[in-house]
């Protein structure tokens, strides 16, 4: 047994041997040197992608902005001058009527008495006057005449026809007071306009000191906007109007639907000094009645019209620390941060007084990620500038 596994034992050891002689021998290895000049170069970073547009030359008006309150015209409360109780109603509600249309109708018959009456007292006196006048003729013709007519009697002739003339004067006043009244009766339009709601109905007992009225009468052609004005704006205001009539432009709730076009009438002559405000009135001819009284409306006073001036879309302008600015497309697809100054923005769109001129490029939307010397990428203005 001991020699069995003393030639196992060397019989390994030989196989050891053998394996480890024909192991190559391990160098270490080395990579080829690459030159900096073969390295790829990586691509540009991308642009950031914005919406651009061109500065444009347009004609701005100069406006100052208020709200307005539509007033009629003229408005009239009808009222009764004379009691009694109404029989007719000749209109309808909302109806336009013109001036000297019937409305109301009073029952006229104790007016008419009255009148009857004071008629015939003055055909009364108009006879007494009359015969005293012909005593008195026929008295001068005998004093003429040196004929036996006392004096005494000629002085009551001549103090009877003074007498009766007092009292036919005072029956043709009151004639006259008595168809006044009867003419009261009978109630017409004072003025044309449009007619609202009845505020009394046939049958009803009305009185002159009634203050309720029967019906009111608007006049809504034309029409009148009351608006006020800070009293910074009260010279320009003033100057302007001297050349020519200005014109005002009233808006509906949404500042956007233009309702009617009209032209400033009338400038206060005082100054609220409680709201440093100047009270003004234009006039619409509102002949297709958008405008409606008590309304309220937005008012846009034109001042003036700025010729050819730079425009932009208002959001193209940012804020900064140093003022307003834009960023200005350069031919490179780079943008140039650039200050400006920003006259006026009318309807969305910034009104340039200094920094741009027409024909530039500026970006328009997506100014979040730009930086001066930026460089971009123009995407149409659809879409939104994505991250």
């Amino acid at each position: 047994m001991k020699k069995v596994a003393i030639g196992v034992a060397c019989g390994a050891l030989a196989v050891a041997a053998i394996t480890f002689t024909v192991v190559p021998q391990v160098h270490d290895y080395v990579w080829p040197q690459v030159k900096a000049a073969d390295a790829p170069v990586p691509p540009p970073a991308p642009g950031v992608p914005v919406t651009v547009g061109k500065v444009e030359a347009k004609d701005m008006p100069v406006i100052l902005t208020g709200i307005g309150t539509v007033q009629a015209y003229n408005m009239v409360l009808i009222r009764p001058r004379v009691d009694g109780q109404i029989v007719k109603v000749n209109f309808q509600e909302g109806q336009e009527v013109k001036a000297g249309d019937p409305l109301v109708q009073i029952d006229s018959r104790p007016y008419k008495a009255v009148y009857d009456q004071a008629t015939a007292k003055l055909e009364t006196d108009q006879a007494t006057l009359a015969n005293a006048q012909r005593n008195y003729d026929r008295d001068a013709q005998i004093v003429a005449s040196n004929l036996a007519v006392s004096r005494q009697q000629f002085d009551n002739d001549k103090t009877a026809v003074a007498t009766g003339q007092g009292l036919v004067d005072s029956d043709k006043a009151a004639v006259e007071a008595a168809q006044v009244n009867l003419d009261y009766c009978d109630i017409h339009a004072p003025i044309s306009g449009r007619l609202g709601v009845r505020l009394v109905d046939i049958g009803n007992i009305v009185h002159a000191a009634d203050p309720a009225g029967l019906v009111t009468i608007t006049q809504t052609k034309p029409i009148y906007v009351t608006f006020t004005m800070a009293q910074e704006h009260l010279h320009k205001i003033h100057e302007k109007q001297a050349l020519s009539p200005l014109t005002v432009e009233a808006f509906g709730n949404d500042n956007a639907t233009l309702l009617s076009t009209g032209k400033l009438t009338v400038i206060d002559n005082t100054i609220d000094q409680a709201t440093g405000t100047v009270r003004l009135k234009a006039t619409f001819d509102n002949a297709d009645e958008r405008l409606w009284p008590g309304e309220f409306v937005n008012v846009r006073l034109l001042l003036q019209i700025r010729k050819g001036v730079p425009t932009v879309p208002a959001q193209t302008v940012q804020e900064g620390a140093d003022g307003k600015y834009v960023y200005v497309v350069k031919p490179n697809d780079t943008v140039e941060r650039r200050t400006v100054e920003v006259a006026d923005v009318q309807d969305g769109m910034a009104v340039i007084a200094r920094g741009l001129t027409a024909g530039d490029s500026v970006v328009v939307d997506g100014q979040y990620r730009l930086t001066d010397g930026a460089r971009i990428r123009v995407v149409p203005a659809g879409p939104k500038a994505a991250g």
